[in-house]
């Protein structure tokens, strides 16, 4: 039986015999990427889509990001604990919107549109920024916009992500799909930096809105009309099953509106991944803070803040890629996914020492580039590869409740627990302090998810031959 990747892609679409120039170019491709990342022939199409759409995602959102940050402090550094809030009431209108879409119409109609409704909103800034509309409203709900916009087309992503690919091909692969999305991040802030100057805000949100789309075609490519769950790789380890068969693209998901919620209180391991995230949030928010303060005082106007955002971007966009396509896959696979995990905290501990012996724009610079280089290149594909043993519905339902309503809400808590203790004269030293014992609760956690994950994947896989076992018997009795 001939071996593939995803039934999505099929072996006519992967490598059809009609067409052998891009047999060939896959065949270059694999024996070049084969030098960084484990990857099998069959695998190729699938992933180089998957990487492609990555990069036009974060391309777009780190060309808006910097503008975002920039306008985030026109109303003065104390103004972003309300931002954050604005933001996660905005998250809480659209999860239950977004959750009935899912619950109606099967992948292949609500990815199309939600990334059509998000390609519009840009457009919309577009028009505004056009005429000039740029008062401290605008500001402020292009902030929100923003970061709305990013978690939600990203959780999408990697929701269809975990879907499709098996556990043992996320461990491998899914680091260098990560890297297509650095690559963005690079190219993102390159292009911010130099449109910005010679054409203005107007340009960035149609260049963005462009890489949308461009997202949108590949998500097309790699789940068309037909198409199903993967099947088992000869590549992936023994112990990884294959799923049954299903019309993943055109069959709906079915469930309740708010059943992402309930699934997160009725399951400890959706209750872990919320609490990694939260200390992910809280760490980063704090650092952001601290951030929006130095840089405040440290640059007059927004031109030159966002010019400092974007050369930030593009240290971390370059480290991280880096790593990813050189260490990443090969971490996981050989390490686990506890130490890939556990390299947040720790990163996270050391960026908030650093800034709180010397709080000046450069360490900062360098402390958050290195901590946010290890949370995309290694941190993050762990963390998505945690979503490939829970059941479909939490693949879509709970797991874009955990990055969106859960992610934005530690966000919002964070902002106000910062701007609480700034008051009563807790700076931002006392806040490293409390990241120490903190940074050794997330180790502990992320030692917790990373052994549930195994249990997880055992029993599915027990479940699973049990089952072909007994479809078996059934077949041919005894």
């Amino acid at each position: 039986m001939q071996h593939c990747l995803w039934s999505v892609c099929p072996p006519s679409i992967l490598c059809p015999d009609d067409m052998p120039a891009s047999k060939q170019t896959l065949a270059v491709l694999h024996r070049f990427l084969g030098r960084f990342v484990d990857i099998a022939p069959q695998e190729m199409r699938a992933t180089l889509l998957g990487f492609t759409w990555f990069f036009c995602l974060l391309g777009g959102y780190y060309l808006l990001r910097p503008l975002r940050d920039a306008m985030g402090l026109a109303g003065g550094e104390e103004e972003l604990q309300w931002l954050f809030t604005a933001t996660f009431l905005a998250m809480l209108t659209l999860v239950p919107l977004f959750g009935m879409l899912v619950a109606r119409f099967p992948p292949r109609r609500f990815v199309p549109i939600a990334y059509r409704f998000f390609t519009a909103s840009i457009l919309c800034f577009c028009v505004l920024i056009a005429a000039d509309v740029q008062g401290m409203w605008v500001a402020r709900v292009f902030f929100v916009w923003i970061s709305v916009f990013n978690l939600f087309v990203i959780s999408i992503f990697w929701s269809v992500l975990a879907d499709c690919f098996s556990n043992a091909q996320g461990r491998r692969l899914f680091g260098f799909i990560a890297a297509g999305g650095t690559a963005g991040t690079f190219v993102g802030p390159a292009l911010a930096a130099t449109l910005v100057t010679a054409l203005g805000p107007v340009a960035l949100t149609l260049v963005a809105a462009l890489m949308l789309e461009i997202a949108l075609q590949c998500f097309y490519r790699l789940m068309p009309r037909s198409a199903a769950l993967p099947c088992a790789n000869a590549h992936d380890d023994a112990n990884s099953t294959p799923a049954p068969k299903d019309d993943h693209a055109t069959r709906a998901i079915g469930g309740n509106v708010f059943a992402g919620l309930g699934l997160i209180v009725r399951s400890p391991y959706l209750l872990g991944l919320c609490g990694y995230l939260l200390l992910h949030t809280a760490a980063s928010t704090f650092l952001y803070f601290e951030q929006g303060r130095i840089v405040a005082s440290s640059f007059a106007d927004t031109a030159s803040r966002t010019r400092f955002f974007a050369l930030v971007d593009l240290g971390v966009s370059s480290f991280t890629l880096f790593l990813q396509l050189c260490i990443t896959g090969r971490f996981i696979r050989h390490f686990g996914l506890a130490k890939a995990l556990l390299v947040l905290p720790l990163a996270s501990a050391l960026a908030f020492m650093a800034v709180a012996l010397s709080p000046t724009i450069w360490v900062l610079a360098a402390a958050q580039a290195l901590r946010r280089a290890f949370d995309y290149a290694i941190a993050r594909p762990a963390r998505e590869v945690l979503f490939t043993v829970v059941a479909r519905e939490a693949k879509y339902k709970a797991k874009n409740a955990i990055e969106t309503v859960v992610y934005r809400g530690g966000d919002a808590l964070s902002g106000w627990i910062s701007a609480g203790l700034g008051m009563v004269g807790v700076g931002f030293a006392g806040l490293a302090l409390l990241a120490v014992p903190l940074a050794g609760l997330w180790a502990a956690l992320s030692v917790w998810l990373a052994r549930r994950q195994e249990q997880q994947l055992h029993a599915r896989n027990a479940t699973s031959t049990h089952a072909s076992r007994t479809s078996t018997d059934a077949a041919f009795p005894s």
